[in-house]
């Protein structure tokens, strides 16, 4: 699940010319999809953890939930921590942290190698999101905006690539020297960041204040809980989705390809609910988005493989694109107008349910069927139809 930061943000900043711009925004966005990538290639690996560690769903769910947990819970202190380091050096030993914590995973340390690598992994990837979208507005200033969607975009190409080919990986090689190959990208990208992204002194970042509507903590709860359980719903899915596949007769390429569609379908989502978001406005798109999330969700259960890849794509523009709906409100909703820590907070809510709702949905499959913790994860994308009625009044003051 990822976002940047607008440009509200931005009261002072280097000029457009000063910090290199293009290198800037081209090692934010290489940031941005290797570790985007690195959070979406554990979906193609989890049957093969069942198989070698015998997990239940939810011993899965936790499993992962070691690395989405981390990077949620240490996003915000981690952030604070090295705030006054340059964005170059974090940025690079970020995501050497993150590489160094696969490659840990890909050693034959057993089940606690596994998960103590998911926690380094995590601990690397908090830094990405806060660090990245800095750099960004830094080097743009006020016309940030452009810029910042087209890091936001960088994300989905990590998720949509390195997933994929993961599991084209998988059946030519076992998945440990898979991983290993991973976190071999990731240190060679923690090098290429080094030597693209400009030196550069921190610049302090103040915040500006919002006049219409940044006391409404009511509306500012309304809103991170739509997005809670619309994280929720996504993550649930995704912790389904290789198994759905497979139980169709589709091969771990197969499972590689219907991931490589819905994120594909999911970036093409954040333009086409942004579109949609203009002409219905938040509370229509976001009704519409999540109503055909929750219908499609259903049709992929009584479809034949070939029925259900072609309706990943669709899926996908609905399931991931009602975020950058959401997302864009925060501005408006900020509690005291303080934009930044909204978007802390926001974040961290945000990625939190991304690791705790699939334990959930993976509890549900476990003692019932995987059907019905499937049609969990449907029925609580319905669940934020009432929430953003409710939020209409908020937004129309």
């Amino acid at each position: 699940m990822s976002s940047a930061h607008p440009t509200d943000l931005i009261a002072e900043s280097v000029s457009p010319g000063s910090a290199s711009p293009r290198r800037s925004l081209l090692g934010a966005c290489l940031a941005h999809i290797l570790h985007d990538g690195y959070t979406d290639l554990l979906y193609p690996l989890l049957p093969v953890w069942q198989v070698q560690f015998g997990l239940s769903y939810t011993g899965l769910a936790i499993v992962r939930a070691l690395y989405f947990g981390t990077m949620g819970g240490l996003q915000v202190p981690c952030d604070r921590f090295i705030k006054r380091l340059s964005l170059r050096t974090t940025l690079a030993v970020a995501t050497f942290v993150a590489a160094l914590g696969f490659l840990v995973v890909a050693l034959p340390f057993g089940f606690v190698g596994l998960c103590s690598g998911l926690v380094l992994a995590g601990l690397g990837s908090s830094v990405q999101h806060p660090r990245a979208s800095l750099l960004v507005a830094n080097a743009y200033g006020r016309t940030a905006r452009g810029p910042l969607g087209i890091y936001n975009f960088a994300g989905d190409l990590g998720k949509a690539t390195l997933p994929a080919t993961v599991a084209l990986l998988l059946p030519v090689m076992a998945w440990r020297p898979a991983v290993g190959l991973m976190a071999l990208v990731g240190f060679a990208a923690g090098f290429a960041l080094l030597a693209l992204v400009p030196r550069q002194p921190f610049i302090a970042v103040a915040e500006t204040k919002s006049t219409a509507q940044g006391s409404d903590r009511r509306g500012f709860g309304l809103l991170m809980s739509i997005s809670v359980l619309d994280t929720a719903t996504r993550m649930g899915y995704l912790l389904f989705l290789p198994f759905l596949i497979q139980g169709r007769g589709g091969s771990s390429a197969t499972v590689g390809l219907g991931l490589a569609l819905l994120f594909i379908g999911g970036a093409l989502g954040k333009a086409v609910c942004g579109w949609l978001g203009q002409h219905l406005g938040v509370v229509g798109s976001v009704i519409v988005t999540e109503a055909a999330t929750a219908l499609l969700i259903v049709l992929t259960l009584f479809t034949p493989l070939t029925a259900m890849l072609i309706l990943l794509p669709l899926l996908g523009i609905v399931l991931n694109g009602t975020s950058s709906v959401l997302y864009g409100t925060v501005p408006e909703l900020a509690p005291g107008g303080d934009t930044a820590r909204a978007f802390a907070v926001f974040y961290t809510g945000v990625i939190g349910s991304g690791a705790l709702a699939p334990i959930i949905y993976g509890a549900v499959a476990d003692h019932f069927n995987q059907t019905l913790g499937i049609l969990t994860a449907g029925g609580t994308a319905a669940l934020t139809i009432p929430l953003v009625l409710t939020l209409r009044s908020t937004l129309s003051r």
